[in-house]
């Protein structure tokens, strides 16, 4: 297991300070989003020459100008970028390219969706060809969302929370394979602190027409005091469902549900455990000789466990 120390938002005097009493006991030196926005590869090109022994992640987050901003990063002496999995195929395309020049690996796409999702939708695509997808995300907070709903004027705070229809799901764990709106598939729940003076009307007004976020779903808008939001909504709990519904037999005559849920108590931690298995299965590859970039789909399952290509035989298989 490898220890990463993220660096978002913090100046680069405090970050040199921290890192001169904790190197020595991190592998990984993330230089976070916020941080390359202030300082841009600077902080990258300090950290390697100042801590060799530890390796640099630039959290870049491309999502253009792929081979450019790739190969930037890795001239600053970055081991590691972040390309966004929602980019263009030509983006990913040219940071492989960057990443192949300068003998790096990536893995792109990592996370439990896409991530730990995308790979039980392949596995349940390739048993069942015959069949339906269906995705299901929550009961959760929703990070996005609830950013959304703060840039409202008018609004102090606020979470949301992405929750699945229980009659559609029910509806596909039945075998049915309905088709489903988005409206039919999820709802949203809106928890908001109002700034002093603002109208409430108004405010609910704007989330629910949000275009892209609330528009096309059914939501409900609580006001509600900041106490009770730091009290019952400051958690990060999420989770979801993947549900393959297929058919085998000369006449399909057999209906088959393949199901894969997740209940997470908090979001980003169980999405850093998932990195850190890829950043393991990323190391190993590269021991191994390989270059560019992976996603998820690509890599064998042993290279993410910590245990010993016997011990899962003799335990997991």
């Amino acid at each position: 297991m490898k220890l990463q120390l993220a660096l978002d938002d913090i100046t680069l005097d405090d970050a040199v300070e921290l890192l001169d009493k904790v190197h020595t006991y991190v592998d990984i030196i993330e230089v976070g989003s916020p941080f390359i926005i202030e300082e841009g590869m600077r902080p990258v090109r300090i950290f390697k020459e100042k801590y060799p022994d530890c390796e640099i992640l630039a959290d870049t987050k491309i999502m253009d100008a792929g081979e450019y901003e790739a190969e930037e990063t890795f001239k600053a002496g970055a081991d590691y970028c972040t390309v966004l999995g929602v980019t263009d195929t030509l983006t990913i395309e040219g940071c492989v390219k960057a990443a192949k020049e300068y003998g790096h690996i990536g893995i792109i796409s990592v996370g439990w969706d896409p991530g730990m999702f995308s790979l039980n939708r392949m596995y349940a695509n390739a048993i069942l060809p015959e069949g339906k997808d269906y995705t299901f995300w929550g009961k959760g907070v929703s990070q996005g969302h609830s950013d959304a709903i703060r840039r409202i004027k008018g609004v102090k705070n606020a979470k949301q929370y992405t929750i699945p229809v229980e009659s559609a799901l029910e509806r596909v764990r039945s075998g049915e394979n309905p088709e489903l709106t988005t409206r039919e598939k999820h709802e949203r729940e809106c928890f908001v602190v109002l700034e002093e003076g603002a109208d409430a009307a108004t405010v609910e007004k704007e989330i629910k027409e949000m275009p892209n976020y609330f528009s096309d779903y059914n939501t409900t808008v609580h006001f509600i005091t900041e106490e009770e939001l730091e009290k019952n909504h400051s958690g990060m709990a999420h989770g979801g469902f993947v549900i393959r519904s297929g058919k085998t037999g000369m006449n399909k005559e057999h209906n088959h549900i393949i199901e894969y849920s997740l209940k997470l108590d908090s979001n980003p931690e169980f999405t850093t455990s998932v990195l850190i298995a890829y950043a393991r299965a990323a190391k190993r590859l590269y021991d191994e000789g390989q270059k560019g970039c992976k996603t998820v789909l690509d890599i064998a399952p042993a290279y993410l466990s910590e245990m010993s290509d016997e011990d899962l035989r003799a335990h997991l298989l």
